[in-house]
């Protein structure tokens, strides 16, 4: 057999399945990456996109980290690909318990699926750091400089920057998840960035299956490694 049909052996037998994914999944709608050659973190700024992406520049440069985060993390427009909408149908189907994901584009739900755990957030939400009312993403995007509240508050993305730390209670879910499954499908994610990486430690099921482009430090304890597009792979096995 291939790697597209011990997948879907896998997939067929399984009754819990949990999608862990990172940036890769959102790039055959799209969205860059991070890491890749031509990924954000390779790209020129005034700054380096990693000290962009900071709580620190968050509030010490809030004009020139709103200009960067409306041209370079808002998805206006973006759709789906078959990847999202391939675990959709898993889900409806009653297999797959949960997507876990680094992304926060909005686009698993998008696609129809319900329980999805956000570890970075998302830029769907937006809060006034100072009252806590609630704003759409239209109103960040339509602003040409720091949005305000009429508190006076900034608007600030629920999105989890750089020194600051993950929600509990998503980790603690997808904790759960993973640990319940039966099958975990690792995908489009370098498998660097802690602590999401580390979740994959509390897997106790039966396989992991990693699709992505590049090696990843997880590869030899995966029973199945497939190194294609995550939208490509799921589409083929699940669509």
């Amino acid at each position: 057999m291939d790697s597209f049909e011990i997948l879907k052996q896998y997939i067929d037998e399984a009754e819990s399945i949990v999608f862990f994914g990172g940036a890769g999944v959102s790039t055959e709608s799209g969205i860059k990456d991070f890491r890749s050659a031509d990924g954000i973190y390779n790209m020129k700024f005034d700054y380096p996109p990693e000290y962009m992406l900071s709580h620190s520049f968050f509030k010490t440069h809030p004009k020139e980290f709103f200009d960067f985060y409306r041209t370079m993390m808002l998805c206006d427009g973006i759709e789906p690909n078959k990847a999202h909408y391939a675990l959709a149908k898993l889900e409806e189907e009653g297999k797959l318990k949960a997507v876990i994901t680094q992304n926060i584009d909005g686009l698993h739900q998008k696609a129809g699926s319900k329980t999805v755990y956000e570890l970075h957030g998302t830029t769907l939400r937006n809060y006034c750091h100072r009252c806590g009312k609630s704003f759409s993403t239209e109103y960040v995007s339509a602003c040409d400089d720091v949005p305000y509240c009429e508190c006076g508050g900034i608007v600030k993305p629920d999105v989890v920057l750089y020194e600051e730390q993950l929600d509990q209670t998503t980790i603690r879910l997808a904790v759960e998840a993973i640990s319940h499954a039966d099958l975990l499908i690792v995908a489009g994610t370098s498998l660097t960035v802690y602590p999401a990486a580390g979740l994959i430690d509390y897997f106790k099921g039966k396989h992991i299956v990693l699709i992505n482009r590049d090696a990843t430090p997880y590869d030899d304890m995966a029973d199945l490694v497939i190194r294609e597009p995550v939208g490509e792979t799921l589409g083929k096995v699940v669509l």
